[in-house]
């Protein structure tokens, strides 16, 4: 009999502290996100800082190592570099660091991605990170690849045209040092002679 009065009890207190807790949002005031025209997950504190979202690249901290490309287990991202020539003059990337690459092509296919974050954590030098933007939908697959080099076409070619252009001029330059130490071990040759 006793235990039964305890269970009547038990079930009453359950159903009081429930109770409070909607009592407790009954009366606060009510939140409608007009999503998407008025949505700001920045602003609304929607997403925490640690979400795995949507990928950024600042091109301009981006070092062209390819790191990010070897480290993806699915193959979203692509990155395509050329070497700098001396002619480019000192050139450093935003960290400080001497640039010795330029990024020609930085591209993911959002539609492949699986948000592992494996590119963030294997980046040396922090260009690649997770953004609060999470919807970013389309009809065509193509529309989900970006790139985020900013480069035209043309500069494009320049660079890899300033490269290859070095690269003949290098291999004349080796080719005449080449023959030159080999005429000069000839004419030591001859003196010992």
């Amino acid at each position: 009999m006793v235990k039964y009065f305890k269970d009547i009890l038990l079930g009453f207190w359950t159903i009081m502290v429930g109770m409070k807790i909607t009592m407790d949002h009954l009366f606060q005031k009510k939140v409608t996100m007009q999503y998407p025209e008025r949505f700001d997950p920045i602003d609304t504190g929607f997403m925490p800082d640690n979400s795995r979202n949507k990928l950024f690249v600042d091109i301009d901290d981006c070092n062209g190592c390819g790191g990010c490309e070897r480290d993806c287990p699915v193959n979203c991202i692509t990155v395509e570099t050329v070497k700098t020539v001396p002619s480019d003059g000192p050139i450093t990337i935003k960290s400080g660091a001497k640039r010795t690459l330029w990024v020609l092509k930085h591209e993911i296919d959002y539609s492949k991605c699986c948000f592992c974050s494996l590119c963030v954590e294997s980046c040396a030098t922090s260009a690649i990170f997770h953004t609060k933007e999470f919807d970013y939908s389309g009809y065509d697959r193509n529309e989900l690849k970006h790139d985020f080099v900013s480069y035209s076409d043309e500069e494009k070619q320049k660079k890899l045209d300033n490269f290859v252009a070095y690269q003949i001029v290098k291999k004349q330059e080796d080719a005449a040092k080449k023959a030159a130490d080999e005429a000069a071990k000839a004419a030591a040759a001859q003196i010992t002679k």
